[in-house]
């Protein structure tokens, strides 16, 4: 079993031609607009504006593009986006105020708002799930599991997710705890990872919930470029049930 980018396991059930199944979406959208001001209220009034990101060829650039494109925005042409290579080049210059504009994840959201004074503009999770289909979420990670191996050890796997649902439960729901664990064993800070878990979307999602969220997922990648999932949609054999 791994935990992967939901789009890589699609890439690998393609690869493998259906050895590899997603049994569960573990994390949402962790992508978030900041701004210097307050002049982002909503998607629309990025038009103009100059953003700082990261992810170029790959989710954030997709869903970014997804988003402006569903608001009648395209990058160069009434926005301009710069891709750099590092999270943390990005979270440098917005954290000295050399950027005005800039979309990353956490925990360098965090990071930054610490250093400086940005704000959280825009949530792409919340945005996209204004735009998108019914049922439709941004899923940026999920667990895959060879199917040899699941159909040799059913329970193993059963077992394992069901301790994962738990852990996932009491980290949203005792942050200060977490925190302190993802210190102690030198994940992120304690004090980073404190603010960052709540907006890190952390979650168990299967069955039913996961295929349909994940299908219109992988839809827009797809659209955006078919190499992102292997080529082709994944067939309905690769969501484990």
């Amino acid at each position: 079993m791994a935990a992967i980018p939901a789009n890589l396991a699609a890439v690998l059930f393609n690869k493998t031609e259906g050895k590899i199944l997603m049994s569960a979406v573990n994390t949402l959208g962790v992508l978030y607009m900041l701004d210097t001001g307050d002049s982002l209220q909503s998607m629309q009034d990025v038009a103009g504006k100059t953003i700082y990101a990261t992810g170029q060829g790959s989710t954030p650039e997709f869903a970014l593009n997804y988003l402006l494109k569903a608001h009648g925005l395209e990058p160069g042409k009434n926005v301009e986006v710069i891709y750099k290579s590092e999270h943390a080049e990005v979270a440098a210059l917005m954290a000295e105020g050399k950027v005005e504009y800039a979309l990353l994840p956490e925990p360098f959201v965090t990071t930054v708002l610490n250093k400086g004074n940005a704000r959280v503009a825009l949530d792409l999770t919340e945005e996209w799930q204004k735009v998108g289909e019914e049922g439709s979420n941004l899923v940026m990670g999920a667990f895959a599991v060879r199917k040899e191996f699941y159909e040799k050890n059913p329970q193993v796997v059963k077992d394992f997710l069901a301790e994962y649902k738990t852990s996932v439960a009491y980290t949203n729901e005792h942050v200060e705890e977490a925190a302190a664990l993802s210190g102690k064993y030198e994940i992120i800070a304690e004090a980073v990872a404190k603010k960052a878990i709540p907006a890190c979307n952390i979650v168990y999602v299967d069955g039913d919930e996961m295929k349909t969220m994940t299908e219109s997922f992988l839809k827009v990648l797809y659209e955006a470029d078919a190499k992102s999932v292997g080529g082709k949609l994944p067939t309905a054999e690769f969501y484990l049930k």
